[in-house]
């Protein structure tokens, strides 16, 4: 749940009932015509019109709902995360960077888990991660302090560490994650999952730990 970074509400099942409610938290929504100021130029009319919907929801009774499962709300501004990620494939090995022509559909799913958790991401450029010296297998065991301070060099907060290693015993990526906050090391792992799964993952960890809900689940 975005709202809160609380995503064991979701994986326990808890919030079952306040999803399947979620009409009851509704203070007001509206439409927004794509199209607006454009003439109907089509013979479908107004049919075809792509509309974005705007959904304001009641603060006090989400608030209340979260209190009642034994959570709270993320209201502190949620850090930028530079995620320094060594991907290990059939291929061979690379680090995940903005600019380079592997891993184009993974940066595409990065962001995209990213616009739907609700924290904002950023990768490092080929150059920044040659200046670190670092390569995809040396970056499992880089210390923490010293990505975060990478991440903060190209315009992030601090950062999402990690490894994703195509399995075939698996039949999927096996994901392993880290993230300082507090001045502890945090650690999660998935496997046997899509590369868009371990994303998620990731940042739903991220969200557990920063928001102060608690720790993420392997």
């Amino acid at each position: 749940m975005s709202v809160s970074g609380d995503y064991r509400l979701i994986s326990s099942g808890n919030a079952k009932q306040m999803i399947d409610g979620a009409a009851d938290y509704v203070a007001g929504f509206k439409y927004r015509d794509l199209y607006e100021g454009i003439p109907v130029h089509d013979e479908q009319g107004t049919h075809d019109r792509p509309h974005e919907l705007t959904v304001d929801f009641d603060r006090g009774k989400v608030d209340a709902a979260l209190a009642s499962l034994g959570s709270k709300p993320w209201l502190d501004t949620r850090p930028r995360l530079t995620v320094i990620l060594g991907v290990k494939n059939a291929k061979g090995r690379f680090i995940l960077s903005a600019d380079a022509e592997q891993g184009f559909y993974m940066r595409d799913s990065f962001a995209a888990a990213a616009k739907r958790i609700a924290i904002p991401i950023i990768l490092p450029s080929q150059t920044a991660i040659g200046a670190t010296g670092l390569d995809a297998e040396a970056l499992a065991h880089a210390e923490i302090a010293l990505l975060d301070k990478a991440a903060k060099e190209v315009g992030g907060d601090q950062a999402l560490a990690g490894t994703l290693t195509w399995s075939d015993a698996d039949r999927g990526w096996i994901a392993e994650w880290r993230l300082a906050a507090d001045g502890k090391t945090y650690g999660w792992q998935i496997s046997g999952v899509s590369f868009d799964d371990a994303f998620r993952n990731a940042l739903r960890g991220a969200a557990q730990v920063l928001s102060g809900n608690g720790e993420p689940q392997s």
